[in-house]
């Protein structure tokens, strides 16, 4: 496949330089537009239609789960790259949830890169070869059936479960050391992956799932 159109998005101006200048360097692969984080990101996509989106996961505004999510549901045709430094199941299943057709972690050598770009364009799936054993691990592995929510982290359902007890924001970050802003963030974390749009939508899954905050 020739004469790939990408988009970058990272909230970091030197990686997101970096990673322009990597691409620009690379035969038939075309940068039309960067983003600071997941709104713009979402909003570049949509504009340009281009054939691969490269995200971050941790990204200001909107994160590249919840990005990942709009990008499949407003531009279907584009395929979603992730480029992230993280690694952990919950990260890589969250992403492949929300519509991610590659994995792939920072510092990854500059084919490894072109290759994950070639092949998400193509329709296939790829992984960096240590993601991909993660995910075969977790495919051999016996089935999780005592956690109700899979796709949280742990940090995540530490919050939830405060939250099902009726804990305020900031009630929660001081009983779990955290800053209230913190916890902002992993509350919207939460709701995009239990797919509510707020704390009520999110107890009232807590509850179905019998977690009522102790």
């Amino acid at each position: 496949m020739s004469g790939l159109r990408v988009i970058v998005a990272d909230d970091h101006p030197v990686v997101r330089a970096g990673l322009t200048a990597l691409l620009a360097s690379l035969p038939d692969i075309e940068v039309v537009a960067v983003a600071a984080d997941g709104r713009d990101a979402v909003k570049e996509t949509v504009l340009h239609r281009p054939d691969v989106a490269i995200l971050d996961l941790q990204m200001p505004e909107v994160d590249g789960f919840a990005a990942t999510r709009e990008i499949s549901r407003l531009a279907p045709e584009v395929a979603v790259l992730v480029l992230t430094m993280f690694d952990d199941e919950d990260s890589v299943f969250t992403a492949m949830r929300a519509g991610a057709r590659g994995y792939v972690v920072k510092g990854a050598e500059q084919e490894e890169i072109a290759r994950a770009i070639q092949a998400v364009a193509a329709g296939e799936a790829i992984f960096s070869p240590g993601v991909a054993q993660r995910v075969l691990r977790f495919f051999s592995a016996p089935p999780r059936v005592s956690d109700p929510f899979p796709e949280l982290t742990a940090r995540e359902r530490e919050i939830l479960v405060l939250l099902a007890g009726n804990l305020g924001n900031a009630a929660i970050a001081a009983r779990l050391g955290l800053s209230p802003k913190t916890v902002s963030n992993h509350l919207s974390s939460i709701f995009t992956k239990l797919c509510v749009a707020d704390r009520a939508g999110a107890i009232l899954r807590a509850r179905e799932a019998g977690i009522d905050g102790g």
